[in-house]
């Protein structure tokens, strides 16, 4: 499908229309971003590798009965996906204490859940992302009641279907950022997941093998992905 003009340029991505007004083209950017666009570099190949494992993990989960956005891979940064009305929520599931959880919360990082956490953020910039609940969602008018049921339903779901997966390849989903959007008045999963959305653990280790390795100067970042890259054999 031709590749039209830019619509829109964000903080890893940028998405160009098409001559189908029902599908777009994403491309991965090599750009790096944490804490809300204030720390910004590069990641040599995470373009690439984000687009790859994408695209590797939404083919699996359309194979275990989730809808996603994905199409056609064009080609190793370049893929043609359903043209959604992104939801404004940011859902993170968490099966293990990390991060904003841990900083928050005061529980110590490397804390495993008897039972995954889901939670939502309100996805505007212009606020740093705030955490919001159901509640919250609903009063602005983000989602119907509906749509969060069948949003957080999707979640858990996925979480069960990639931690099975990544365990395979001796790797710990400690948590992970989803989007969702609505395509012909249904709900699919949208975005990507990449080691810039999940927290990736060494099965045996718990090294980092995910974007906290740039959030939090530890080095070998490229190192780190393309180790991901090995592991999941893409």
């Amino acid at each position: 499908m031709k590749q039209m003009e830019q619509m829109y340029e964000g903080k890893a991505k940028k998405v160009y229309r098409t001559e189908d007004k029902d599908y777009v083209i994403v491309s991965y950017k090599d750009d790096a971003t944490a804490f809300n666009g204030l720390k910004k570099g590069t990641i040599l190949g995470k373009g690439e590798i984000n687009n790859l494992m994408s695209n590797h993990l939404f083919q699996y989960l359309e194979k275990n009965g989730i809808k996603t956005h994905f199409e056609k891979e064009i080609n190793s940064r370049n893929t043609l996906v359903k043209a959604v009305e992104i939801v404004p929520l940011e859902v993170i599931v968490r099966n293990i204490a990390a991060g904003s959880f841990s900083k928050r919360l005061g529980v110590e990082e490397g804390t495993v859940f008897e039972n995954p956490t889901v939670e939502f953020s309100y996805k505007n910039d212009n606020l740093g992302d705030p955490l919001i609940n159901d509640d919250f969602a609903l009063a602005l008018k983000l989602a119907t009641r509906e749509e969060i049921k069948e949003i957080k339903s999707m979640a858990l779901k996925i979480n069960e279907l990639l931690k099975a997966y990544f365990i395979e390849c001796n790797i710990k989903l400690v948590d992970f950022k989803l989007e969702f959007g609505r395509f012909h008045n249904q709900i699919i999963l949208a975005d990507e997941i990449s080691p810039d959305t999940c927290r990736l653990w060494d099965k045996y280790t718990n090294e980092k093998l995910d974007k906290d390795r740039f959030r939090r100067d530890m080095g070998n970042v490229e190192g780190a992905y393309a180790e991901v890259r090995k592991r999941l054999g893409f």
